[in-house]
């Protein structure tokens, strides 16, 4: 069992190399269009960076098309997302197109092609023990919950697919995953919140203790 486990983290590691070649190379037409839509329409920087958490808990620098402009209130703090997204940076989530610089953290083996989604370095102490289960992979550009929902579904429900996921993974469930994920960025549903432009912030769940 552990070496079928051995040999299928390999070919997944593999894939998730072949497939960072084939954005940079094959995508680089649309890589160009979004930096030059983001150059244009919000100036530098082109890409948004942040640390993320990923395997095993580990912190590492996440690389996306910037989508919001810079804005900040009478205070000095920034504006709500929602007056800071601009209509380039909905139409890169809408399409998907901002996380094609994540190519390098396929690259770089900070993440895969399937896995959770990495989340906000804050949020890790405000997972339950199961919750934390989703970081036993390496993060994914997208994942089970993104096909089951994405953005329109709970943080709780999210959580439960990711792990989910990290109990049901193999290479013919990351092969559904992949092909559910073309249907959504061909016909986009989910990217938003009701009343939010992404998702509200994951404040903890009511059963953490």
């Amino acid at each position: 069992m552990r070496v079928k486990s051995t040999m299928t983290g390999i070919v997944k590691r593999a894939l998730d190399i072949t497939a960072g070649l084939v954005i940079l190379v094959a995508g680089f037409p649309l890589l160009l269009l979004a930096s030059l839509a983001v150059a244009l329409s919000m100036g530098r920087p082109i890409f948004f960076t942040q640390k993320r958490i990923g395997w095993h808990g580990k912190e590492f620098l996440l690389y996306k098309f910037r989508t919001m402009a810079g804005g900040v209130d009478a205070s000095g703090m920034p504006l709500p997302d929602a007056q800071r997204l601009t209509r380039v940076g909905l139409w890169l989530r809408r399409t998907s197109l901002d996380e094609l610089p994540q190519a390098l953290n396929l690259l770089g083996g900070a993440m895969s092609l399937v896995g959770p989604r990495p989340l906000l370095v804050r949020y890790l102490p405000r997972y339950t023990v199961e919750q934390m289960r989703r970081h036993e992979v390496r993060p994914g550009i997208t994942g089970w919950a993104q096909v089951m929902g994405r953005n329109s579904i709970s943080w709780e429900e999210k959580f439960q697919y990711d792990v989910w996921y990290v109990e049901n993974q193999s290479l013919l469930l990351d092969a559904e995953i992949v092909i559910r994920t073309i249907g959504r960025v061909l016909f986009p549903t989910g990217v938003a919140a009701d009343g939010h432009v992404t998702m509200p912030e994951f404040m903890g769940s009511e059963s953490h203790e």
